[in-house]
């Protein structure tokens, strides 16, 4: 069942985390280790102030300055964003980019234990493990950082500090702003529940906020004089429930009301709903959209409302690249997995008691599944977009007890105590390890670019955020408070 080296120490608790996952005799590795307790507290510290996207003020910047006394050449305050920022060290080609993420998500505040319970009520939390995301390429840059300079390497190493992923497309906006205009190849990670490398994608997807205005009155007094703005969700809505059994079955439509009016006795002015659609292919999401449109203008035409949409995010699903996928799987296999402590294993297993599924024959985070498979992933992520402009891979490790899907306040514990970060620490590996490849091996950067144009087959990137657009930095909480 063990796929990595035997050389791997597995220690008790009171060990370092280092100590308990170093593999020794590889370089590249041993460089991670040096720096897997610093990183592993940075990844914490972001854990314990979660902030929502485009408000990673102290997230951001902490890692800014991790990087900064680390050698880097670091830019912040990028394409718009005060909480975007680039992080160099190097010089000329090929470029190879790391990607960083640090939002959290809204209403998922969990300790670090294996039962529902909040840090704060109502406050943000790491339900998809972003502290750990952005900690471990940190981590990862650093170690190839130093390994290329004490083998004088030849290249420039990058990290891209990419705020607001959990909705708000900050990595659109970058894209926008040339920052990946001169990467040769970008290799990503993100949480998950098994250590996994294949050519699977994910889901592209479109959304936004569509407000209603109505005629406020007396709800009881004088209903007549009113046009609801209420009754023209509720009737898009309707309209969007009888859809569904007329779309493609890909297809996902999820919502919410985040504004239904003031009060019961008084004609909603106002309503609106925050929308998002997905489906696997842009260009069948894109006729989907269409006659959602169609849904929110007959919600407007029977209540006598006006209907405005302002546009929120639109990903594109994942371009694989068979290349880096191949570099990444040779990666991981050398970076190996972990075992859990005996602490952790209760942790796991009581954990896993909360799910309410079965997970017999789940891969344990001692196991390296690399192969070519192409799963339909079901989540959506504007590395997506990524993707399209430049040569990306991207896979996961166990940072989550098997079972354990993101968006979760099991993710959220898990993403806080010492799971979350040995799986952060075999992500940095296997980034460093792949770097370290390419830079070895420039010829696969190119070969890489040939796999990335066949994928393409001619097809370009389309979004619906204009290039001239501005970040949307409220996004996170403008549904919220009814703006």
């Amino acid at each position: 069942m063990r796929t990595f080296p035997p050389t791997l120490l597995l220690l008790g608790a009171a060990a370092t985390l280092a100590q308990q996952i170093l593999i020794a005799g590889d370089d590249v590795v041993t460089r991670v280790a040096a720096h897997v307790d610093r990183f592993g507290a940075v990844s914490r510290q972001i854990w314990e102030a979660p902030e929502l996207g485009y408000h990673e003020n102290k997230s951001s910047m902490l890692l800014q300055q991790e990087l900064k006394a680390n050698g880097f050449t670091v830019k912040g305050d990028v394409a718009g964003m005060a909480t975007a920022f680039t992080a160099q060290w190097g010089n000329g080609k090929p470029v190879i980019g790391l990607m960083g993420e640090f939002d959290a998500l809204p209403g998922l505040s969990q300790k670090d234990i294996p039962a529902q319970s909040p840090l704060q009520g109502g406050a943000p939390g790491h339900a998809c493990g972003h502290n750990l995301l952005g900690s471990a390429s940190a981590l990862a840059a650093v170690a190839i950082k130093e390994e290329m300079q004490a083998r004088g390497l030849k290249g420039t190493i990058r990290y891209y500090g990419t705020p607001a992923e959990e909705g708000g497309g900050g990595k659109i906006y970058m894209i926008h702003g040339g920052l990946f205009a001169d990467v040769d190849a970008v290799l990503a990670w993100h949480p998950g529940d098994a250590n996994r490398v294949n050519l699977g994608s994910n889901l592209a997807n479109n959304g936004g906020f569509f407000r209603f205005h109505g005629v406020a009155a007396h709800a009881a007094a004088a209903p007549d004089r009113g046009r609801s703005a209420l009754d023209g969700v509720m009737i898009m809505l309707n309209a969007v429930e009888m859809l569904r059994e007329h779309v493609p079955q890909e297809t996902r439509i999820h919502y919410i009301i985040t504004n239904g009016g003031a009060a019961p006795n008084v004609v909603p002015a106002f309503a609106e709903v925050e929308l998002i659609a997905r489906h696997p292919d842009m260009n069948v999401l894109n006729s989907v959209w269409e006659r959602i449109m169609k849904c929110a203008q007959a919600g407007a035409l029977s209540s006598e409302t006006r209907m405005e949409f302002e546009q929120g995010t639109n990903y594109a699903n994942l371009l694989p690249n068979d290349v880096l996928a191949d570099v990444l799987a040779r990666a991981m296999q050398k970076a190996g997995g972990y075992e859990y402590t005996s602490e952790e294993q209760k942790f796991a297993l009581d954990l896993q008691k909360t799910l309410g599924i079965s997970v017999d024959g789940r891969p344990g985070p001692d196991r390296v599944i690399a192969d070519k498979s192409a799963p339909q992933g079901v989540a959506s992520t504007d590395a997506g977009d990524v993707s399209w402009n430049v040569p990306l891979a991207q896979f996961t490790t166990a940072t989550f007890v098997p079972g354990v899907s993101a968006h979760t306040w099991q993710a959220a514990a898990c993403a806080g105590m010492s799971i979350g970060r040995k799986g952060m620490v075999i992500a940095a590996r296997t980034l460093a390890l792949g770097a370290i490849d390419l830079f070895e091996h420039p010829e696969q950067v190119q070969a890489a670019h040939e796999a990335f144009e066949k994928r393409k087959a001619g097809r370009t990137w389309k979004t619906r955020v204009p290039v001239d657009g501005k970040p949307p930095l409220d996004y996170a909480t403008r549904g919220r408070t009814g703006n």
